[in-house]
């Protein structure tokens, strides 16, 4: 087995209406309640992450991305023509 494919077990403790809940959700998810643990707490750790990621521009790059910022958008024919749709909601 390469590694990449290898697991560990992490436990975590809830109380019995959390656990409650995660079972619902996972039962809605029509998962079983590890798969749905690990998947919510993926995407919640990735969010986590991406969140609090920091840019840094290089001082001799600055001005360029100010004038970048500043420059108005370019059109998008296909941005264009979807905002011109009716939502489904209202049709």
């Amino acid at each position: 087995m390469s590694e990449s494919n290898t697991t560990t077990v992490l436990s975590v403790r809830v109380s019995r209406e959390e656990r409650a809940l995660l079972e619902a959700a996972a039962e809605q998810s029509r998962t079983s309640l590890s798969e749905f643990m690990r998947r919510s707490s993926l995407d919640a750790a990735e969010a986590e992450v991406l969140g609090r990621s920091v840019v840094t521009i290089p001082a001799k790059d600055w001005e360029a991305f100010e004038r970048w910022v500043r420059s108005p958008a370019e059109p998008n024919p296909a941005l264009e023509t979807l905002a011109r749709l009716t939502p489904t909601w209202e049709r």
